[in-house]
């Protein structure tokens, strides 16, 4: 009997994550979009919302609805999660509401703490990313340099159970979550130049959303 018949590793607890790629066509256009705001002193300033992060990083930048509409962001996000939503449950959606969607631009030594977002569903993804994020202060065996990566974090570290998934960033990748799935972004060290993502918040249908209803 072929033994690997008899061996099977289950993983179906905690939270579903979903992983897509943005279409380049979209990432150009919003990152030409972003381009455009940071030449523009006055619109840059009046999107900015960087005061609202609860991290330390150089601009936030909430994204206008007509990019959103005119870029194909928004229809991205809802066909995506409409998907999810029905190869997990077997349901449809009816409703996909953004709350917001903004853009995020990381330098040097800034930093996401470990927080959630609000809604119902969530998700970040990376529109730039430097060549070189930097390396430990003590080289050590085996152990993998976190700087400018994505770490989403549930539950805590039990036997055969881990609590954390460490997501290095790369230009199109973006991951859709639960809006309560806590989650940090580590400060990076040795690049000048700028790690650029993208997330959103967004409702869907409560009836779906809420289990306990």
């Amino acid at each position: 009997m072929d033994k690997k018949e008899n061996f099977e590793i289950i993983k179906q607890f905690g939270p579903s994550i979903l992983k897509v790629k943005i279409p380049d066509d979209i990432l150009n256009q919003i990152n030409d979009y972003v381009e455009n705001v940071t030449k523009d002193s006055e619109l840059s300033k009046k999107l900015n919302h960087g005061n609202q992060l609860v991290g330390d990083v150089t601009q936030e930048i909430k994204l206008e609805p007509s990019i959103m509409q005119k870029s194909g962001w928004g229809n991205f996000l809802g066909l995506n999660v409409g998907k999810w939503i029905a190869a997990e449950l077997g349901e449809k959606i009816t409703k996909f509401q953004i709350i917001e969607s903004w853009i995020v631009r990381q330098f040097k030594n800034e930093y996401n703490p470990v927080h959630w977002h609000g809604g119902h569903i969530s998700g970040a993804g990376f529109l730039k990313v430097p060549k070189l994020l930097g390396k430990h202060v003590q080289e050590k065996e085996n152990k993998t340099y976190k700087g400018g990566n994505l770490q989403l974090i549930h539950g805590s570290r039990m036997f055969l159970n881990n609590s954390t998934y460490t997501i290095e960033p790369k230009v199109g990748d973006f991951y859709f979550f639960p809006n309560y799935m806590m989650h940090v972004v580590y400060p990076f060290k040795n690049s000048e130049e700028e790690r650029r993502s993208i997330s959103f918040n967004a409702k869907i249908d409560e009836n779906i959303f809420n289990i306990y209803g």
